[in-house]
């Protein structure tokens, strides 16, 4: 067996929503202690601007009531489909794309793309992330769809801070990252971009790592709700992820 079994996730937790390639309900994941993740309560995916009538109706019949974008706004082009009304929708920019120095040390270093960024960007960015978490918690009730552009990296990163928050093990947190994979070329091809997949693949390669790796390396020794508290996340919010994520 892997050190991460992505066989063990249930398959059924991939969403089928027209005009949506890389969604899924992080219900059904396992907990430290027994439990699972709530169903329906939070929804990662790509960019729903290109849902079609249909799409829209199937994330409305599925609960989402809120929309987390964590896109900057020179990424946002309108949906192609007019969004449910009732439908509240939250801007919540990750990137901090001001922060030019920090993002050319990325690319230079070739971490974007994947999970090596993540802890370097949680030890720069933590209240970008905070503020990221604090809408999903005070989000009105009903399920919660966070999304970036192509539903891996920014919506990965997030994923992976309220999953630790309501304990789920990085071994979980992994396994639910690497099931974007798969998922992406379709969207690319949509898209009409290069798939990114081999390139970043060779890249972790090189690197002598692997995506669930990076992962680990992410999370090692990190107390994400007192990392996340210190960058200014309430403890009531913090609590009110985990009655969300978790069964009452």
């Amino acid at each position: 067996m892997s050190e991460i079994d992505v066989e063990r996730v249930p398959a059924d937790r991939n969403l089928d929503w027209d005009g949506c390639f890389n969604a899924r309900d992080l219900g059904g994941i396992p907990v430290l202690g027994g439990e699972q993740i709530r169903w329906r309560a939070v929804i990662r995916s790509d960019n729903p601007e290109r849902l079609t009538p249909a799409g829209w109706s199937a994330l409305i019949a599925y609960g989402v009531r809120t929309v987390v974008d964590l896109r900057n706004p020179n990424e946002r082009q309108g949906d192609q489909w007019a969004r449910p009304t009732g439908l509240s929708t939250v801007h919540v920019p990750l990137d901090d794309a001001d922060d030019t120095q920090f993002w050319t040390y990325l690319w230079d270093n070739k971490l974007d793309g994947s999970p090596l960024y993540y802890r370097i960007f949680l030890e720069r960015k933590a209240r970008q992330c905070a503020a990221a978490i604090a809408a999903v918690a005070r989000a009105r009730p009903g399920g919660v769809l966070i999304h970036c552009g192509l539903g891996r990296d920014r919506t990965g990163l997030i994923a992976m801070l309220l999953l630790a928050l309501a304990g789920v093990s990085p071994h979980h947190i992994a396994a639910d990252y690497e099931l974007s994979i798969p998922r992406l070329p379709r969207l690319f091809a949509a898209l009409g971009i290069d798939d990114q997949t081999a390139d970043i693949q060779d890249i972790l390669a090189r690197k002598n790592t692997t995506a669930r790796a990076a992962i680990h390396d992410a999370l090692d020794g990190l107390d994400v709700a007192d990392h996340l508290r210190t960058a200014g996340l309430s403890g009531q919010d913090i609590q009110a992820v985990r009655e969300r994520l978790l069964p009452v």
